[in-house]
């Protein structure tokens, strides 16, 4: 008898457990947009639109997060922060950063995508006269067009990179060493990340 309940329990003990798995919540959202537009209520539809917007941008900007290099030796890294931005905050987008520190020296590291900033990055990047009147200088890292900022009586700076005019990825410094910036700019796997679908 024991064998027999097992026999039958546990294919439907999977089953649910399956069930459960697959739900997903995008899925579930765009049914129940459709439902709504059917039904002839456009506003809830479109929330509805909006929410499973905003659930598959965070699903991206978590999947950003193994891009972001994990701290060289004698730094310590904070765990990676996701956010995604509706079109009303800066144009919409979604990033994903990262910050590390040694002694008081900080660095972060963002990678945004999906933003309409990027349209006007390609354009500075496009013309080197723009990164020099801000005191950058254009150069290569990783074979990337990147533009360096440093300021060396104080310490800080940021590398701006625009990668495969889809990913824009910020370096940050305070109390750091040029070096210390370029080296946290060359960790980025730029290969990988010209990959992501």
């Amino acid at each position: 008898m024991k064998n027999l309940k097992k026999l039958v329990l546990t294919p439907l003990l999977l089953a649910s457990l399956s069930t459960f798995a697959n739900a997903d919540d995008v899925v579930d959202t765009l049914n129940e947009a459709i439902k709504s537009y059917e039904s002839g209520e456009y506003s809830v539809a479109v929330e509805d639109l909006n929410y499973a917007l905003q659930l598959i941008q965070q699903k991206k900007s978590k999947g950003l997060e193994a891009y972001l290099p994990e701290a060289l030796p004698g730094w310590s890294a904070k765990k990676a922060e996701s956010q995604t931005a509706g079109a009303g905050m800066f144009g919409g987008g979604i990033s994903t950063s990262r910050e590390y520190k040694k002694g008081s020296s900080r660095i972060k590291i963002e990678i945004i995508t999906d933003s309409p900033l990027l349209q006007s990055m390609m354009g500075i990047f496009s013309n080197p006269m723009f990164a020099a009147s801000d005191g950058g200088k254009l150069q290569r890292i990783n074979r990337e067009k990147a533009i360096v900022k440093y300021n060396e009586e104080r310490r800080r700076g940021d590398i701006t990179i625009v990668v495969a005019k889809r990913f824009l990825v910020k370096v940050e410094g305070q109390k750091v060493s040029l070096d210390d910036l370029e080296s946290y700019a060359k960790a980025i796997d730029f290969k990988k990340l010209k990959k992501l679908p």
